[in-house]
């Protein structure tokens, strides 16, 4: 903690001989110190393990947590990539969603509200401007878009966690993935049963498609 060298020892190389003339020397000014050794940690090469356990024996060796992270982390990302390919590969269509809704936006009739009145026949009363003249359909077309920009903003929240990679051996982004997915998941069912014995508000091909995709 205190930054500082207590002995050094410059080593031809990490082979078992090398290192343990070096514990062997260690165990010596211990002893001559009178200063006995509670702890030992280290890589955990081979090396140092064996000799270790032959000139300190029953001192507890514990992993340098640097050391660890920096060994476990390699395989951890590396499976935590293989898992990102994996769900990547599943939760597929997002684009054939979004078509879908931009098409069937296209293709819906432009609203009424900010056309002309149509002319009242001879005798009947005209309708004042600005006054749609069918509501019932105009609220349903207004409910339709909501839905389908809906259903455009779950795609681009799936799309973010997809190419979230930020993260590492302790916090896997994979994981965060996972979590994230299964928030939408959960969004999604939760506006599904809202819809469960109720009147169809929608009748946009890419509602129940993304609910199929979830």
């Amino acid at each position: 903690m205190q930054k500082r060298v207590w002995f050094a020892e410059a080593l031809l190389s990490s082979a078992t001989p090398e290192v343990q003339q070096l514990l062997v020397q260690a165990r010596m000014w211990a002893e001559r110190l009178g200063k006995p050794v509670r702890l030992w940690m280290s890589d955990k090469q081979d090396a140092f393990v064996q000799g270790i356990a032959a000139e300190f024996p029953g001192v507890p060796h514990r992993y340098c947590a640097n050391h660890f992270l920096r060994d476990v982390a390699k395989p951890m990302l590396e499976a935590d990539s293989r898992a990102k390919v994996k769900m990547r590969r599943t939760i597929r269509g997002l684009r054939t969603i979004e078509r879908e809704v931009l098409v069937d936006r296209h293709l819906a009739p432009p609203s009424r509200s900010d056309a002309a009145p149509p002319e009242a026949a001879p005798g009947e009363p005209r309708q004042a401007a600005g006054v749609p003249s069918e509501p019932p359909r105009l609220a349903e077309a207004s409910l339709e878009g909501g839905l389908q920009a809906v259903v455009l903003e779950y795609c681009a929240a799936v799309r973010g966690i997809l190419n979230d990679d930020q993260g590492g051996p302790l916090q896997p982004p994979g994981l965060h993935m996972t979590e994230a997915l299964g928030e939408v998941r959960t969004s999604l069912q939760r506006n599904l049963e809202a819809q469960k014995g109720g009147v169809p508000t929608s009748n946009s091909r890419a509602w129940p498609a993304i609910l199929t995709e979830a």
